[in-house]
């Protein structure tokens, strides 16, 4: 008999940074052996029966509103970090595939001989099928981030809960690298967080996710287990509801 707990969601939109997949101080942009951890997380919680779908980011390869700064056509700048997010996703898909878990990306821009093109029921279909769906290229739109990528994409797939793994354990009142005191938060509204104007995420993500009721889990991503712990719904990070 397994001892991992029964999952407290059916289904999940993970959201994890293009980061996320590079070893710190790495010369890589994706580090394979990082990506393996990340993918065997999540494999344990999937073979507990969640229903996962996945929302990376760019930004180990490319970010777009850096590079419209510094002069480039702010649309082109974002195409450019869809691109990335493509990457990331193939390289995911791949160490999903090794962890044993099937696994099919849509892309929301057209590219097929690398990827499904993104149809909402198509990819709930798949869900339901037990194969973890990996959303890449964003929205498919200019001046829409990743993470309104994932609040739209758990809105669409009707995910109980958005997750959105990162480099600190949950919601601050301050930068915790940067202010020594800044308090965590265990709970706190979406309101809250817009008028606070704490940069978890970006306020069209959050303004989706509150309009549509799901609520947003903010955790470390870093400690090894915590991607499972999270998605197996233990208590973890910040819940934004």
């Amino acid at each position: 008999m397994s001892d991992t707990p029964a999952p407290a969601y059916r289904r999940i939109l993970l959201k994890l940074s293009g980061e996320a997949l590079r070893s710190p101080g790495s010369m890589d942009n994706i580090s394979p052996e990082i990506v393996a951890r990340i993918a065997e997380e999540i494999a344990q919680a999937h073979r507990a029966g969640v229903q996962i779908g996945l929302v990376v980011g760019g930004g180990n390869f490319w970010r777009g509103a850096k590079a419209s700064v510094r002069g480039m056509d702010r649309a082109t700048a974002d195409y450019v970090g869809m691109l990335a997010t493509v990457m990331n996703a193939l390289a995911l898909q791949s160490a999903l595939e090794r962890a044993g878990v099937p696994c099919v990306v849509q892309s929301a821009i057209e590219m097929k001989n690398v990827a499904e093109s993104f149809i909402r029921l198509k990819a709930r279909s798949y869900l339901d099928n037990n194969k973890i769906v990996i959303f890449a290229a964003g929205t498919g739109n200019p001046f829409f981030s990743t993470d309104t990528t994932a609040a739209l994409r758990a809105s669409e797939i009707n995910a109980e809960v958005v997750m959105k793994a990162t480099s600190v354990d949950g919601v601050y009142d301050a930068d915790p690298k940067k202010v020594s005191g800044a308090k965590r938060f265990d709970t706190i509204s979406y309101q809250e967080c817009l008028e606070r104007q704490l940069k978890v995420m970006d306020s069209t993500a959050f303004t989706l996710c509150m309009d549509n009721k799901k609520p947003i889990i903010v955790f470390d991503m870093h400690t090894p287990g915590n991607i499972t712990r999270a998605l197996l719904g233990e208590p973890i990070g910040t819940t934004i509801s």
